[in-house]
């Protein structure tokens, strides 16, 4: 992570602007983790199951391909999927090409539970976007 800054000073409204920012984004997360407790889930399996869906058509995701998704350490995704499955949320299955791979897919329970919380993230994304695209016009980079 890179931390250098443009050499550009910063402004007072800058920082106002960064706050504001970080404030909308907390208030998105506490949004994001309350509708997963409300559907029964922890935040950190929401995010699986989304990163799982988001995936895309062509590729199965690995339990790899998750960790890195929620930056998070293997051993602790495997945990995740034990949890996810022990709750009939996702399919693991053995890679067809490498044995040792273990590939995981979403059950109609899980695409269900996803589809409502979605729509619900979809709304409130909506809500936010002008908001955060004024702050963001702010730091558009200078030519």
């Amino acid at each position: 992570m890179s931390t250098k800054a443009s050499g550009r000073p910063l402004t007072d409204a800058d920082y106002e602007r960064l706050a504001e920012f970080r404030y909308l984004l907390r208030r998105f997360l506490l949004f994001s983790e309350g509708a997963a407790e409300e559907a029964g889930l922890t935040a950190q399996q929401h995010q699986a199951l989304l990163a799982i869906k988001g995936f895309g058509q062509k590729k199965t995701m690995t339990t790899g391909d998750l960790a890195e998704r929620l930056g998070i350490r293997p051993h602790s995704a495997v945990g995740l999927i034990d949890r996810l499955l022990s709750n009939a949320l996702v399919k693991r299955q053995t890679g067809s090409e490498d044995r040792r791979q273990v590939l995981l897919t979403l059950t109609p329970k899980a695409e269900k539970l996803l589809a409502q919380l979605s729509a619900a993230h979809r709304d409130e994304l909506e809500r936010l976007a002008p908001l955060l695209q004024t702050l963001l016009t702010h730091f558009k980079p200078k030519a």
